[in-house]
C-alpha cells in the first residue's frame, strides 16, 4: 500500500473511533442530563413526550396546588394551577421548553422516574395502564401561605418583597412567597407561541424578574435584624448579659474615616451615654452593637453567624435548586481590615448579606433553644395510589447558641415587641418575640430596605418569620414618604412587622 492511501486509511480510522467515542460517550454518560426535561427544557423531543403522559400532583394540606388534567387535545393533559401565582415562586411552571420551581427539582419524582418510584412503573406496565407520576407532598401550611401572600400583596403588585415562615423544632417551611408574582398558568398554556411570549414578558433574565424567588435567590443588607447575631456572639462570650451597661453615646467616632456612626434619631441611647444591652436591642441602638462588636472581635462574629448560616459552603436548602433557581449564600466578610468596617458589619451593614431564609433561620434557631434545623420543602414522595414511597425528616444543622443563650435572645426579642421598635408585630393573647431592621442598601437615592424577624408564641414556638420588603412604593402604600418620614423612608415595624403578624397568626390561631 503507498504511502499517501495508508495516511488516508488511518485518518478514516481515527475519525471513525472518535465517533464511536462521542457517540458511546453521548449515549452512555450524558443520556441523563440530555434526556432530563429539568436540564435540558429546550429538548422538544422529551417535551413532546412529556405532555403526552401525566404529571403527578404537588399537594399542600391534602389538596393539590399543580395537577394534570385531560385536555382534550393532542397532548392529552394540561398543566392546571388551581391557586394561581400564591404558590408560583415555589411550585414553579411546566410548559413545553419552560419548566421551573418544583416542577424542575422534583421532575423525576412527578414523572414517575425516578428510582423510588421504579417498582410502581413496572406495575404499570405489567397490567397495562399508563404510567403515572409520583405525587410531591410539600411542608407548606396553606393558611400561613394564604396570609403572607395576600400581605405582601397588599404592598402592591410591583413591589419587591418577600416572606419566609420556618417551623423552628423541625425547619420544615411553612410559607414561602416572592412578590412580584406571577400565573404560572399562562406559562402551561398549548398555545405554545402565547406561553412563550408570556415567559418573556417576565423578563427570566434580569434580577428584577417575577420568576426569582427573592426569598432563596437575593442576599440582601439585613440591616439592624443581624443586631441578633452579634447579641448571640455577646452573650456567648460570658462578657455580657442583658442588663449589661454598653456604649449608648449619640455617635460612635471611628479614627479610621470621616464615615462616623450615628443612631437613627441623632440622639444618645441612655442617659450618661450608657444603655442595658435590652434596651439597646429594644430600640435598635447602632453604636451600643457597633461597640460591642468590636469589643466581641471579628472572628468571634464570623464564627457565630456561620453557626446560623452564613458562609456556607454547600447549599442549606436544596429543595428548589434547579436550572433556574439557586439558592444564595449568606455572607459575613472575611478579613475586616478597618475597625470602622467592623462596626458597621456588627449592625448588618458593610458587606454583610442575608436572604430572607437565613434570617428565618436566625429566629428559629434562637426560638428552637439555639439549635438551626435545616431547612426543608418536600414533606413525603406519594405513588399515585398515595402510597408514602420517601419521606423527609427533620435534620439539624448546628447549635448556634446554647440554650441559656437562647432563653436571654428571646427574652430581649419579647421586650422589643413588648416595650420598643416591635409593637406592630403584638398578637393579643400571644407572646412574641421580634426584631426590627432597616438597612441601607448603598446605593445613591435608594431608600432603605424593611426587615422584621420574628417567632412566636415566644414560651413555646409553632413559627418563625422572616419579611424584608424591598421597594420604596411600599413605603407610600404605608404612609411614609415626604411627609411622614419612617426611619429614614421605610420602617421595619411600619412596613415588615403587620405581615410577619399576619404569617404568625395563621398559625398560632390555628
Amino acid at each position: 500500500m503507498n504511502r499517501p492511501i495508508r495516511n488516508l486509511a488511518v485518518a478514516c480510522l481515527v475519525l471513525f473511533l472518535a465517533l464511536i467515542a462521542n457517540a458511546s460517550y453521548l449515549q452512555f454518560f450524558e443520556a441523563d442530563s440530555l434526556t432530563s426535561l429539568s436540564e435540558n427544557p429546550r429538548n422538544s423531543r422529551v417535551s413532546e413526550a412529556a405532555f403526552a403522559a401525566p404529571r403527578g400532583d404537588i399537594l399542600v394540606n391534602g389538596k393539590a396546588i399543580a395537577s394534570s388534567e385531560p385536555s382534550g387535545d393532542r397532548y392529552e393533559f394540561q398543566r392546571v394551577y388551581k391557586s394561581g401565582p400564591e404558590y408560583a415562586n415555589v411550585v414553579g411552571f411546566f410548559g413545553r421548553g419552560l419548566i421551573g420551581g418544583l416542577e424542575a427539582s422534583q421532575n423525576d419524582y412527578l414523572t414517575g422516574e425516578a428510582p423510588e418510584l421504579f417498582v410502581n412503573r413496572l406495575g404499570d406496565l405489567l397490567t397495562n395502564k399508563p404510567p403515572a407520576g409520583g405525587n410531591v407532598v410539600l411542608t407548606l401550611n396553606a393558611k400561613a401561605q394564604k396570609a403572607a401572600y395576600q400581605a405582601l400583596g397588599e404592598l402592591g403588585k410591583n413591589v419587591r418583597a418577600a416572606a419566609v415562615a420556618i417551623e423552628p423544632k423541625t425547619g420544615k417551611i411553612l410559607a414561602m412567597v416572592s412578590n412580584p408574582g406571577f400565573n404560572p398558568a399562562a406559562l402551561a398554556s398549548h398555545d405554545f407561541a402565547k406561553a412563550r411570549a408570556a415567559y418573556d414578558r417576565l423578563k427570566p433574565d434580569s434580577r428584577t424578574s417575577p420568576l426569582n424567588n427573592v426569598a432563596i435567590e437575593e442576599a440582601l443588607p439585613p440591616g439592624s435584624t443581624f443586631k441578633l447575631v452579634t447579641a448571640a456572639a455577646a452573650l456567648s462570650s460570658g462578657d455580657y448579659q442583658p442588663d449589661t451597661l454598653v456604649d449608648g453615646s449619640r455617635i460612635l467616632d471611628f479614627r479610621d474615616t470621616t464615615s462616623d456612626l450615628g443612631n437613627h434619631n441623632g440622639q444618645a441611647c441612655g442617659p450618661n451615654n450608657k444603655v442595658t444591652l435590652i434596651r439597646a436591642l429594644e430600640i435598635s441602638c447602632n453604636v451600643a452593637f457597633a461597640s460591642v462588636g468590636i469589643k466581641v472581635g471579628q472572628d468571634a462574629l464570623r464564627q457565630q453567624a456561620e453557626k446560623f448560616g452564613f458562609n456556607a459552603a454547600d447549599p442549606y436548602f436544596t429543595d428548589l435548586d434547579d436550572s433556574l433557581t439557586k439558592q444564595s449564600t449568606s455572607v459575613f466578610p472575611s478579613d475586616i481590615a478597618a475597625v470602622s468596617s467592623l462596626g458597621y458589619s456588627s449592625i448588618g451593614q458593610f458587606s454583610v448579606a442575608a436572604t430572607p431564609l437565613q434570617m428565618a433561620m436566625v429566629a428559629a434557631g434562637i426560638a428552637n433553644d439555639g439549635k438551626v434545623m435545616k431547612p426543608y420543602l418536600v414533606n413525603e414522595i406519594r405513588s399515585a395510589d398515595l402510597d408514602v414511597v420517601k419521606s423527609f425528616d427533620k435534620e439539624l444543622y448546628s447549635q448556634a447558641v446554647s440554650p441559656s443563650v437562647a432563653d436571654q435572645l428571646t427574652s430581649m426579642m419579647v421586650s422589643v415587641v413588648d416595650n420598643g421598635t416591635g409593637s406592630n408585630a403584638q398578637i393579643p393573647g400571644v407572646q412574641v418575640a421580634g426584631k426590627t431592621g432597616t438597612a441601607q442598601t448603598g446605593v445613591s437615592g435608594q431608600k432603605p430596605y424593611a426587615w422584621f424577624v420574628s417567632f412566636a408564641p415566644a414560651d413555646d414556638p409553632e413559627v418563625a418569620v422572616a419579611v424584608v420588603v424591598m421597594d420604596t412604593a411600599a413605603a407610600a402604600r404605608r404612609g411614609c414618604g415626604a411627609d411622614v418620614d419612617c426611619e429614614g423612608g421605610i420602617s421595619g415595624n411600619e412596613m415588615a412587622a403587620p405581615i410577619a403578624r399576619a404569617v404568625m397568626e395563621a398559625v398560632v390561631n390555628q
